[in-house]
């Protein structure tokens, strides 16, 4: 019983982070909704080859998933 209990806290608290996150204190414009899209794929881009490069055996392979994730990362780092 006390297992259901703490998972509805953390439902209840994913739920919170959630609607705090879609809920803007005023109206983007459609630039910066641009640029969040942008940086939501770039970072799911991200996650993707990280989880790749986890699953690697091949050095040439790694390597040249750590060179796309380093890119990914200059990309994220430009959007601000």
């Amino acid at each position: 019983m006390a297992r259901g209990w703490e998972s509805k806290s953390v439902e209840e608290q994913q739920a919170e982070a959630t609607s705090a996150k879609t809920k803007p204190s005023r109206p983007l414009t459609p630039e910066e909704l641009a640029k969040d899209r942008e940086r939501q794929g770039l970072l799911l881009s991200r996650a993707h080859l990280l989880q790749q490069l986890e699953a690697a055996q091949n050095p040439r392979r790694q390597q040249m998933l750590q060179t796309a994730i380093a890119d990914l990362g200059a990309k994220l780092a430009r959007l601000g």
